[in-house]
């Protein structure tokens, strides 16, 4: 039985050998988020799994979320949340209320998980890397201007403080904000924020982890994962509404990423155990993964 275990568990690591071997210093952005970040154990394993990358030599960026503590935080300064479109109104006083959560408990909190497990870590705000425009709009049905206040989408991204990070083996941890034209810092959606440093870098590979599976042709069905798909195969997924609300700025996203040359984006379930890595160095995978004009 000893020895039954023992091949197996070289087995594992013989097929995640040529994936080792591929990804040997490729930049990898992953963003962490959704209801899996709520919970530390599926937090310690996530970032387990980042370790674990970046002893193999894979140059990791970690771009994190943190919606249910900033709605805890306003709360609690009795400041009503409310989104527009899947994007958080953020006035003046919120403002202060999400930059006060990032940067004082969710940042310090994954950077100093990271450097228990062994792993080199640092903090990187992101108003030091991501230059925003002031996020505008109109009501589809009114047509009058809809203010979302301190909420960016990217510009300008200057990467180099993260390939500085990278260049010396640090992983960068970076909080979703973003300096606007006024110099005052913007909330940034964190999907957004982490495609749009993986297009400047540019990354080889972008991960998305958050609490659903992958893509799903029934939403209500998790047997209908769709484990590969093509960036332009994607329309129809829209066509059909299987991509709607919050997952609609996240595959946009993705789409971009992509066609600006990062090779691959996967989608994955963050609540499961160890699932960034099956996803990575395993031939089956086990979320969905979209393929690039790259590798068509």
């Amino acid at each position: 039985m000893i020895m039954d275990e023992a091949t197996r568990k070289a087995a594992v690591l013989i097929e995640a050998l040529p994936y080792i071997q591929r990804f040997r210093n490729a930049i990898v952005v992953v963003k962490l988020g959704g209801a899996a970040m709520e919970n530390p154990e599926h937090v310690g394993r996530v970032l387990e799994d980042i370790t674990f990358m970046e002893c193999v030599g894979m140059k990791v960026v970690i771009v994190h979320g943190g919606g249910k503590e900033i709605s805890r935080g306003m709360e609690r300064e009795g400041i009503e949340a409310r989104f527009i479109n899947g994007l958080r109104v953020t006035c003046e006083k919120s403002i202060q209320v999400v930059e006060r959560v990032l940067k004082g408990d969710v940042n310090p909190r994954i950077v100093n998980i990271l450097k228990d497990k062994g792993a080199s870590a640092k903090s990187l705000h992101g108003e030091e890397v991501l230059h925003v425009n002031r996020v505008s709009g109109r009501d589809p049905e009114t047509g009058s201007p809809i203010d979302w206040g301190f909420v960016g989408e990217p510009g300008e991204v200057d990467p180099t403080a993260i390939r500085q990070l990278l260049d010396s083996g640090v992983i960068p941890v970076i909080t979703p904000l973003g300096m606007g034209p006024d110099g005052k810092i913007h909330n940034v959606n964190a999907d957004v924020a982490a495609a749009a440093i993986a297009k400047a870098i540019p990354a080889r590979k972008l991960a998305f982890l958050s609490d659903v599976p992958g893509l799903l042709r029934d939403p209500q069905d998790s047997s209908s994962l769709i484990s590969t798909l093509r960036h332009d195969e994607i329309s129809w997924m829209f066509e059909q509404g299987i991509i709607s609300g919050g997952m609609v700025p996240k595959i946009c996203s993705c789409i971009e990423a992509l066609e600006a040359g990062v090779r691959k984006v996967h989608l994955i379930d963050g609540r499961q155990m160890h699932s960034l890595l099956l996803e990575i160095f395993t031939d089956e995978g086990v979320g969905t993964e979209i393929v690039g004009p790259q590798l068509d």
